[in-house]
């Protein structure tokens, strides 16, 4: 899907000056995941800009390298990162940055990842497993992180407390079900991130 020519408003809708509005402030937030768990589809979905999409056709030479099981079908990948920006409110715009998903890409997760406030760890019940190690890079930076299920059509369905215990997930962190075509759906599990955040947040001025 070419998401340049969607029906996402336009820059020009907030203004001509691509800065951020006065008083505003800007977050940086993560989209992480495996291979085609969605991070394209959603950084695409929510953006109100014309996103920046590094996707590159899959070719010949990552067979035998790169291991994709459950998304065969998938004939492209991000090769660098994907941007976008939503408005939460007048004072708070959040930069998305979608990582890219195979794993001979994840060493450009550490520069992604920098001054970054928080992730969304998106999951797809066909490869729950594919999830550990996006988790265990979070946790191991300290990154503070949601878990958002993509709800695939025809993907398995769990109770969202049989998914936490799977992932061996903290009680305290927030798990949510979205679909990363769905605009409204992806501002929501956003909107989760940046609660967890300020609790976080008000729990260390305790």
């Amino acid at each position: 899907m070419d998401y340049a020519s969607s029906e996402a408003p336009s820059a020009r809708s907030h203004g001509t000056d691509m800065l951020l509005p006065h008083g505003a402030r800007g977050v940086k937030v993560v989209i992480v995941g495996g291979f085609g768990v969605g991070k394209t589809t959603m950084v695409g979905s929510v953006s109100e800009i014309p996103p920046l999409t590094t996707e590159e056709t899959m070719t010949q030479a990552g067979v035998g390298i790169d291991h994709n099981p459950g998304a065969e079908g998938k004939n492209t990948t991000t090769v660098a990162m994907d941007f976008g920006r939503i408005s939460i409110n007048r004072e708070l715009i959040l930069y998305l940055f979608g990582t890219p998903g195979q794993e001979r890409f994840w060493f450009l997760w550490n520069g992604i990842f920098e001054g970054a406030l928080g992730a969304v760890v998106l999951v797809d019940t066909r490869r729950v497993e594919v999830c550990f190690e996006v988790i265990t890079r979070l946790e191991d930076r300290r990154v503070p992180f949601v878990v958002a299920v993509n709800t695939f059509p025809e993907a398995p369905e769990y109770r969202l407390e049989e998914l936490r215990s799977a992932l061996a997930l903290s009680d305290t962190v927030p798990i949510v079900t979205c679909d990363a075509r769905d605009r409204a759906s992806c501002r929501d599990a956003l909107l989760s991130l940046m609660v967890y955040l300020c609790t976080l947040a008000a729990q260390e001025t305790v």
